[in-house]
């Protein structure tokens, strides 16, 4: 796929990653899907989820679950520069038999929590994972990565209104905002989420600070939702 770098000055493991990017073939047209999140899953990988590339799988982990499965090529490239892939991997995505599809399939890579790619499931799985940490006595996360337009689907009204009052503080919601939503909400994303009661911030998609401090903020007992603005998607 061709690349479109967030920062005409990227930075050493940025280069890495954007090399990574342009080995996979063959899913160009959700390029703008992996483009749009790929700020979001570095600083994610590199600043805020507590994993382990030498063990992926262990209990005590963050789990990082993607809902916006389509276009998955900004978490293969991530996970081949933490570690957890290998990067040759990469040259066979979508191939007859490559553990690398075209959608993540959690039975088949490392590091990927939920097989996904139908919108509109993984903030309920998000809430049931985050119940089961917490039922098991766990403090791991729980970070959910969304896109605007997924959330016109109807089943995601439940989780929003669920998880507040469940007190799941330990629930992140990641929203990419790229203006790809049909119908939009009064006030924005954020507000439809706040008054549900959880724990609402906006930040620039690409400004990877500014990233890191809405992810790591004190949501007050509640669950948090960011809302990561980008550009706004392409017409093709």
């Amino acid at each position: 796929m061709t690349t479109t770098a967030t920062d005409p000055g990227l930075d050493p493991r940025g280069a890495e990653i954007a090399g990574y990017l342009t080995r996979m073939t063959g899913d160009e047209k959700h390029e703008p899907a992996a483009t749009s999140t790929l700020d979001v899953v570095r600083v994610l990988y590199e600043r805020v989820l507590r994993v382990d590339p030498a063990a992926p799988d262990d209990p005590a982990r963050d789990r990082f679950l993607v809902s916006k499965g389509h276009g998955p090529m900004a978490l293969y490239a991530v996970l081949a520069a933490s570690g957890v892939l290998d990067p040759a991997a990469l040259d066979r995505m979508g191939e007859f038999d490559s553990n690398l599809g075209f959608h993540p399939d959690r039975t088949l890579l490392a590091g990927v929590e939920i097989s996904s790619g139908s919108l509109g499931h993984g903030l309920g799985l998000a809430v049931g994972t985050a119940l089961g940490l917490r039922l098991l006595g766990r403090d791991a996360r729980t970070v959910v990565l969304l896109g605007d337009a997924e959330l016109d689907e109807g089943s995601n009204a439940e989780p929003i209104q669920y998880a507040a009052r469940a007190g799941l503080d330990r629930l992140t919601a990641v929203v990419i905002d790229n203006s790809s939503a049909t119908h939009g909400w009064p006030g924005g994303i954020g507000a439809r989420f706040a008054v549900e009661g959880w724990a609402a911030a906006e930040v620039d998609g690409r400004d990877h600070d500014a990233l890191e401090r809405a992810l790591t903020a004190d949501p007050g007992g509640r669950p948090s939702v960011v809302v990561a603005r980008v550009e706004p998607k392409r017409s093709h």
